[in-house]
């Protein structure tokens, strides 16, 4: 049986998704999975140098990451997103590999500065030129440090990304 739209009501609220008054939502099994994903990224920290203290500063009651549903976690089996803060050296980069393999999938990584984007001004033989280099990175939050404004811009872009995902919760993917 094919619904008349005109007759009841249907409102389109955003592509894909339309509500059916008084509390009918009617959309895609993508959108569902991919808005609960994005409502509740829990990041683990993994602060290296400086750009850690930006990171705690977003994380407290002045910027407050909690309003997004961005809950900062202690262990990678909790958590679905890595926040690489600061410089990562050579020794640190299997740790952090480590780290990183024992998130659940889907699994996101944010690398937050200059030195875990590009090396930064370190040019030695100890200091990995961009987390990229070992790590998938989905989201790169330049500046030296950056600001917690600019992490909550970079967690925002990430948030968009997961927006347009599909059929990534999927076990056939």
């Amino acid at each position: 049986m094919l619904l008349d739209t005109s007759t009841i009501g249907l409102v389109e609220v955003e592509e894909g998704t339309k509500i059916l008054p008084p509390n009918l939502i009617i959309t895609t099994i993508d959108n569902v999975v991919n808005w609960s994903r994005l409502s509740s990224i829990w990041p683990i920290t993994f602060g290296l140098a400086c750009c850690a203290i930006e990171m705690m500063a977003a994380g407290a009651s002045h910027y407050d990451f909690d309003r997004f549903g961005i809950i900062f976690r202690g262990s990678p089996r909790q958590s679905d997103c890595v926040i690489i803060a600061g410089t990562v050296t050579k020794k640190m980069a299997p740790v952090l590999r480590r780290v990183f393999d024992q998130i659940p999938e889907p699994r996101y990584v944010v690398a937050m500065g200059s030195c875990a984007c590009s090396g930064g001004i370190f040019r030695t033989y100890s200091t990995v030129q961009g987390c990229d280099i070992f790590l998938p990175v989905d989201v790169f939050v330049p500046g030296c440090p950056p600001r917690p404004e600019t992490l909550m811009e970079g967690m925002m872009k990430l948030q968009e990304k997961i927006r347009r995902e599909q059929a990534r919760w999927s076990p056939w993917r």
